[in-house]
């Protein structure tokens, strides 16, 4: 099987809306009108909607009730509105997937986006709005995979649970290629900025990859940590095993240990997106 194939579905793709996918293309333009941005979310009654309803609950405590996006994008500022847009558009992009509770799915996605962010906020190579973004989007090609080829989706997963080998081990069995192969063709066939669509293809083993990248060692120990909360380790255990060698490929300082319980702790906010 090709990974053309996937894309050639394009009523199966990810239903992203459009001022979504433009604010992710100018997520490296310093010139970028925010305004105009903000305008189209704004005739985006379902966006629009949906990024209040998140504004007003009590994660943000604001002082009062915001009813329009132009009050979100004074009462927060703008970059937290990109990260609310950003969020909410790929979290409506799909409603239902086979194989997948897109709930968790999406929940565990927004977690590791908070984590990726966190890592950024560490070293001065990654913006923290492109991690953060990259952490969304990081697992969208299994989620393609799902949306295009639900039978093999499930022979991979049958292949996981009952011969217990890795993910990549059984998709390149059953289809020659890895999930995370599938989301950097997909993000770059909706011209994403390509540090995304590398950092997505390369995050399992940034250090081995033939162009090793910041933005990819930032979306690995996001992961890594994600792993950690997700199976309860305690904090002896992730300190242990933390891979100080990918820390050093993000340009991310080895102190870094000492916090790591702070990021156990980490909330997303965004849970209200993935119902």
């Amino acid at each position: 099987m090709e990974i053309k194939e996937l894309l050639n579905q394009t009523n199966k793709l990810p239903n992203v809306p459009e001022v979504v996918r433009e604010l992710i293309q100018a997520l490296n333009n310093p010139n970028v009108d925010y305004d105009q941005i903000a305008q189209k979310v704004s005739e985006d009654q379902t966006l629009s909607l949906k990024i209040l309803r998140l504004v007003n609950s009590a994660h943000f405590g604001l002082s009062r009730k915001v009813s329009s996006i132009d009050e979100a994008t004074v009462m927060l500022g703008m970059g937290q509105l990109k990260t609310l847009v950003i969020a909410s558009g790929f979290a409506g992009s799909v409603k239902d997937v086979d194989g997948i509770d897109i709930k968790s799915f999406w929940a565990e996605s927004f977690r590791i986006a908070t984590l990726a962010r966190w890592f950024a906020d560490h070293t001065k190579q990654v913006e923290s709005d492109i991690a953060f973004t990259t952490g969304i989007i990081h697992n969208i090609g299994r989620l393609l995979l799902h949306l295009a080829q639900p039978n093999r989706a499930k022979a991979i997963q049958t292949l996981i649970d009952e011969q217990k080998v890795s993910r990549t081990k059984a998709e390149l069995e059953r289809l020659g290629f890895t999930s995370q192969d599938a989301g950097q063709a997909l993000l770059d066939m909706w011209k994403f900025p390509p540090d995304l669509g590398i950092a997505v293809k390369n995050y399992k083993a940034p250090l081995v990859s033939e162009s090793p990248q910041p933005l990819s060692a930032v979306l690995h120990l996001a992961s890594y940590m994600n792993d950690c909360i997700r199976e309860s380790r305690n904090l002896e255990d992730v300190q242990e095993h933390f891979p100080r060698d990918i820390a050093a490929l993000a340009g991310i300082n080895s102190d870094i240990i000492d916090s790591l319980a702070d990021a156990m702790k980490l909330e997303s906010g965004l849970d209200g997106l993935a119902a």
